[in-house]
């Protein structure tokens, strides 16, 4: 039997990755598109989501699914990309989010897990 790998396309990232979330570092896909913007290739942490037709964000990228991703970069600079174009790179295990009085621990799966010596302690990142 043979297997063959999908031949990728410059204009098309694969989409089969794990999407980026809220703290990821990430890297933005080198095509024409991200180029002409002077995206390519940077490395950034993911600052979130939207709905461009809702909140009227200029995305880079085709946003075919009304969706887009905010990241920010370390020169400040943040611009928002059609999710295809944001490459998942480390869910950087650790990080620290304190909510209210909620204390949240980064787990090396991406998920986000209640730290449970939140406010008894008075713990703050």
């Amino acid at each position: 039997m043979r297997f063959f790998r999908r031949r990728s396309r410059p204009d098309r990232p694969d989409t089969s990755r794990r999407r980026a979330e809220f703290g990821d570092t990430v890297r933005i896909a080198n095509t024409p598109v991200t180029t002409a913007a002077g995206y390519a290739d940077r490395t950034g942490s993911c600052y979130g989501f939207t709905t461009p037709s809702v909140t009227g964000v200029e995305v880079i990228g085709p946003s075919l699914t009304d969706d887009a991703l905010a990241v920010g970069f370390d020169d400040g600079t943040t611009a928002w990309f059609d999710p295809a174009l944001v490459i998942f790179l480390d869910a950087n295990a650790g990080q620290v989010a304190q909510i209210g009085d909620k204390r949240l621990v980064r787990a090396s799966s991406g998920d986000w897990v209640e730290n449970p010596e939140s406010s008894a302690t008075g713990i703050s990142p």
